[in-house]
């Protein structure tokens, strides 16, 4: 079992504190090209330095290739988080606080209107420490597929909140989660339809 750092913001580490959240899609990089190889078969190729690596009809070696792990390997979360300090060593103590709490009506902590949460150092999710991570996940599942290949159901997964007008009625899920992905990615970045790694998990403990 292999163990690996993974960003989240503050909405979806909510959704994973909810258990709403049980799917996630990341580009692949670099983006595959699948097709014919000069009419001879069905192939996936991945640029290479050297040239492109091929896997004739073999979709289990490219998943092989998933940078988030395998069935069975964990995940641990970075989030936005503000620590202590100790004045003395210059090293972070412990946490005070998670950035994604603010908007958490069970919140037993300080509030968004405190002084103290207003004046937090919060600093990027990039830089927690493992020890910091409160959120831990085993990955039962990764995948291949197109990003607007998504199901509803699969929407749902990515912990996003239901979307409610009738413009929308049929894609309740699917429509907010495209929102959702080019407010991460950039505009357009749900048109370009690329191909996305589906990395499903459970939270675990311990």
């Amino acid at each position: 079992m292999k163990e690996r750092p993974i960003l989240f913001s503050a909405p979806m580490v909510r959704a994973l504190l909810a258990g709403t959240k049980t799917q996630t899609r990341r580009v692949v990089k670099p983006q595959p090209v699948y097709g014919d190889v000069q009419g001879l078969f069905q192939c996936w190729q991945f640029p290479h330095k050297r040239g492109h690596l091929l896997y004739p009809n073999a979709k289990d070696q490219v998943i092989a290739l998933c940078p988030y792990g395998q069935p069975g390997d964990r995940l641990w979360v970075r989030e936005t988080f503000a620590a202590w300090w100790d004045t003395a060593t210059g090293k972070r103590t412990h946490v005070m606080g998670y950035r994604a709490d603010i908007n958490d009506p069970d919140w037993d902590g300080f509030g968004a209107d405190d002084p103290w949460w207003l004046d937090a150092k919060w600093e990027p999710s990039i830089h927690m420490p493992r020890n910091f991570s409160r959120i831990t996940l085993e990955i039962t599942g990764v995948r291949v597929e197109r990003l607007q290949d998504i199901s509803e159901e699969d929407a749902k997964a990515e912990g996003v909140e239901r979307h409610a007008p009738a413009c929308v009625v049929g894609r309740p899920y699917r429509v907010p989660y495209s929102v959702l992905w080019e407010s991460i990615n950039g505009p357009g970045s749900w048109d370009a339809n690329p191909w996305v790694w589906v990395v499903e998990f459970k939270r675990v403990t311990g």
